[in-house]
């Protein structure tokens, strides 16, 4: 716990915490991941696909995710994890979606608490030679299917209710 009797400057630093400060190794920890996305012309209109990517180690079907970068908002961190875990380019949106939790396994006797903001990527281009290539399988999903085959249940959640609207 902070106990500094310092002042705060509300005008030092303009830009708001970007990570949870933790205190121990077992306080929750601070995620982003994005949400890539695109608009196809389907009987009915035009519909959104959500661009899921495998974990590693499960085999889970999950979203790019990953810690804090240095020098990058968190929707361009989002960005970032969308293109070394799925090799999907685009444009990142500033507004997060919403957050959801999970417990990350750090070794076999160590989880974490993670709290993951969403951001949503437009993906323009999918590249076939990318960081993880050959860590992780990836495939577009509607949003009704994408959300089925997450786990996290705020997750699904954001992924089922997902809209442009939230974008602009």
């Amino acid at each position: 716990m902070n106990t500094s009797t310092t002042p705060v400057d509300p005008d030092a630093n303009p830009q708001r915490p970007l990570r949870i400060q933790a205190e121990s190794k077992r306080d929750p920890r601070t995620q982003f991941a994005g949400l890539p996305f695109r608009v196809v012309k389907g009987k009915n209109g035009k519909r959104i696909e959500v661009l899921l990517v495998t974990s590693r180690e499960t085999k889970r079907w999950i979203i790019p995710k990953g810690w804090p970068m240095d020098g990058m908002t968190p929707a361009e961190a989002a960005a970032q994890e969308v293109w070394e875990e799925a090799g999907a380019i685009g444009k990142a949106y500033d507004t997060c979606l919403g957050l959801y939790s999970y417990r990350k396994w750090m070794s076999k006797d160590l989880t974490l608490p993670v709290i993951v903001a969403v951001f949503a990527v437009k993906v323009k281009k999918l590249e076939e030679d990318f960081p993880e290539a050959g860590e992780r399988r990836r495939k577009w999903f509607s949003l009704k299917k994408a959300a089925t085959k997450v786990e996290e249940k705020d997750l699904r959640q954001l992924i089922a209710t997902f809209s442009l609207d939230r974008l602009k």
